[in-house]
């Protein structure tokens, strides 16, 4: 088949399963095997693919018709200009966050201690440190496996960060931090069931479910942050787009001042941040 036939397989299998993105999708997993870029398919469509392409192109249409995420089948997904690797361990990192960790680097200066509470894949942590000049960086999640994706992708990055296993604040050293960063579990747990079926199915649910409210991870770590935290030490946020108000009272009751909500590129809340003074 040539590489514009093997596309526009792929597009029809993405449709008929219902992938919103099918074209994307078909594109970019053809490009995964084949190596090429998006040019190809204009200039190059016509050309012959090998056997051994061919069949590993529809394995993994067949994969990503069965609705696992393009990210997982690749086993990567690029964030604030960086490539991470994911898995089915960690959260798929999303454009969302960079509103987060755009956030964290306004607020930033050389050397400063960071703390990424519920790391994940490090994505938020590591960004950080990329962007910025001997800083120091700890990651915490509960998650062993996701913690193993982190370290890997710090190594991939040649980027030095501690990652402990724990609960929260549960297996911190006594130490203060400049800034604490979190994208931690949101979604009212009646809210997970309507997701769709690559984010219900294959994301790990404890790294989504924020239990009744979505607020609860929330309130835990408002709660101890100030123990942690420098004095003008920043605590921030991604937030759900109807918990800013929320969030917001929850810091503010711990004695947080200069408390921003911050817009995404759609318009909804999606960063709260406040300074511990």
């Amino acid at each position: 088949m040539t590489y514009r036939q093997l596309y526009e397989y792929g597009v029809k299998k993405l449709e008929e399963a219902g992938v919103e993105e099918a074209k994307l999708d078909a594109r970019l997993l053809l490009e995964y095997i084949c190596h090429t870029d998006r040019n190809t398919l204009l200039v190059h469509g016509d050309s012959e693919r090998n056997a051994m392409e061919e069949q590993f192109y529809h394995m993994c249409i067949e994969k990503r018709a069965s609705r696992i995420p393009l990210q997982h089948i690749t086993g990567e997904q690029e964030f604030m200009g960086l490539t991470f690797r994911v898995n089915e361990h960690t959260l798929i990192p999303r454009q969302d966050t960079e509103i987060l960790v755009e956030e964290g680097m306004r607020h930033m200066f050389d050397g400063m201690r960071i703390l990424d509470m519920c790391a994940g894949s490090g994505c938020i942590l590591l960004s950080l440190l990329k962007y910025s000049n001997e800083c120091e960086g700890t990651g915490v999640d509960i998650s062993k496996e996701a913690l193993k994706v982190a370290e890997e992708n710090a190594e991939r990055l040649g980027l030095k960060a501690e990652f402990i296993q724990g609960d929260l604040f549960e297996n911190l050293p006594d130490m203060k931090y400049d800034m604490i960063i979190s994208n931690p579990p949101y979604i009212e747990t009646a809210v997970i069931e309507t997701l769709m079926p690559e984010v219900r199915e294959h994301e790990p649910i404890q790294a989504l479910d924020g239990m009744e409210d979505g607020l609860f991870f929330y309130q835990r770590i408002v709660e101890k942050a100030g123990g942690f935290l420098t004095k003008g030490g920043w605590l921030l946020f991604e937030i759900g787009y109807n918990q800013g108000e929320a969030v917001r009272e929850l810091m503010k009751k711990q004695g947080f001042q200069n408390i921003e909500i911050v817009k995404d590129y759609a318009g909804l809340d999606r960063v709260v941040l406040g300074q511990f003074i």
